[in-house]
C-alpha cells in the first residue's frame, strides 16, 4: 500500500492526541487552570492536525461530511463520529477544567473510554480488511490502542514534569505501556512477515481464475502509464529499508522514550528530557507507520503480475 503521508500523520497525531485524552480522563496532570490549559490546548492541537491530515487524502475533502453517515457499516464514518462526540466532550471537560478547576470524574472516565473507542475505530479501518491479510488481526487494534495509550502518558508526564508537579504516575504508566506497545508491535511483525498473499493461498492465477490452465504471467500491461489502484495499493519496499527502518523506529520510537521515563523517574526531575522522549516518540512512530502502510500487501497487486 501507498504510505501517505497524510495518514500517516493523521494516524500518528490523532492517536497521540486521543492518548492523552484518555490519560487526562483518567485523572494525569496537574489540577489546576494552568496545567488544564496546556494539557487540554496539547491535545486539541494533537488530534485536530490529525483529523484535519486524514481530508487531504481524500479525493473530494469538502465531501468528507457524507461520510459520516455510513456509520452503519463503515469504520472510517464511526472514527469520524467518534471522534466528533469525543472531542465536543472534552471541551465540557477541559471548559469545566481550566475555568473552575474542577475535573468532573464521570466525565473524565467517559472519555477515556470513547478515546479508546476512537482510537480502536481508527485502526480497524486497517484491520478489517480482507484484502490486506497482515493487517486483519486482532493484533492490529491492540497496537494502535497501546501506542496510543504509551503516547499519551509519555505526553501527560511531560507536561506534569513541565509544569513543576507530580509526574510519577504518569512516568510508570508511560514506561509500562511503552515496553508492552513495542512488545505487542514485535508480535504483530513476526506474524506480519509470515501472512502474505501467497502463505494464503492467493495469486495470480486464484485471482484470475486461470490457475486450471497454468501458470499465469502479465504479457503486457493494460495501460501504458501507472493507474490509481497501482499508484495507492500496488507498493514495493527492499527488504534492506525495512530493517533498517524498524531499526529505526523501535530506537526511536521505543528505545529512547523507554532510557528517558527511566531516568527521570529515578531521578524525579528531567522535563527536558522528557521533551526529548515526546520528539523521538513521534518521530519513531511516523516511521513504524510509514512501515505499516508499505510493507502491506493487497490482493489487487496480483492483476499486476505480483507474487
Amino acid at each position: 500500500m501507498h504510505p501517505a503521508s497524510s495518514i500517516i500523520v493523521f494516524t500518528t497525531l490523532s492517536g497521540m492526541g486521543f492518548g492523552l485524552i484518555a490519560m487526562l480522563g483518567l485523572g494525569a496532570a496537574p489540577s489546576d487552570g494552568t496545567a488544564g490549559l496546556v494539557a487540554c490546548a496539547l491535545a486539541f492541537v494533537l488530534t485536530g492536525i490529525g483529523l484535519a491530515s486524514s481530508t487531504f487524502h481524500l479525493g473530494h475533502p469538502e465531501r468528507a461530511w457524507r461520510a459520516l453517515t455510513q456509520w452503519r457499516s463503515s469504520w472510517l464514518s464511526r472514527e469520524g463520529v467518534l471522534a466528533i462526540v469525543t472531542l465536543g466532550l472534552f471541551a465540557i471537560y477541559a471548559a469545566l477544567w481550566v475555568l473552575a478547576a474542577d475535573r468532573v470524574a464521570i466525565v473524565g472516565i467517559l472519555l477515556t473510554l470513547l478515546s479508546l473507542v476512537t482510537v480502536y475505530a481508527t485502526a480497524m479501518i486497517y484491520g478489517s480488511l480482507k484484502t490486506v491479510p497482515r493487517w486483519r488481526t486482532g493484533l492490529t487494534p491492540l497496537c494502535y490502542l497501546l501506542f496510543a495509550g504509551a503516547g499519551g502518558a509519555l505526553l501527560a508526564a511531560t507536561v506534569s514534569s513541565l509544569m513543576g508537579s507530580g509526574a510519577q504516575s504518569s512516568l510508570y504508566a508511560a514506561l509500562i505501556l511503552m515496553v508492552i506497545a513495542w512488545a505487542a508491535k514485535f508480535i504483530w511483525w513476526n506474524r506480519a512477515d509470515r501472512t502474505t498473499l501467497a502463505s494464503i493461498g492467493s495469486s495470480p492465477e486464484t485471482a484470475t481464475g486461470l490457475g486450471n490452465i497454468g501458470k499465469v504471467r502479465l504479457l503486457e500491461a493494460p495501460h501504458s502509464s501507472p493507474n490509481y489502484l497501482m499508484k495507492e495499493m500496488v507498493y514495493r519496499v527492499g527488504r534492506k529499508h525495512v530493517q533498517k527502518l524498524r531499526l529505526l523506529a523501535v530506537v526511536l520510537g521505543g528505545a529512547v522514550p523507554v532510557l528517558a521515563l527511566l531516568v527521570a523517574a529515578v531521578s524525579g526531575g528531567g522535563a527536558g528530557l522528557l521533551v526529548i522522549a515526546v520528539l523521538s516518540h513521534l518521530i519513531g512512530m511516523m516511521a513504524e507507520r510509514w512501515l505499516f502502510f508499505a510493507e502491506a500487501e493487497h490482493a489487487v497487486s496480483l492483476y499486476y503480475g505480483h507474487r
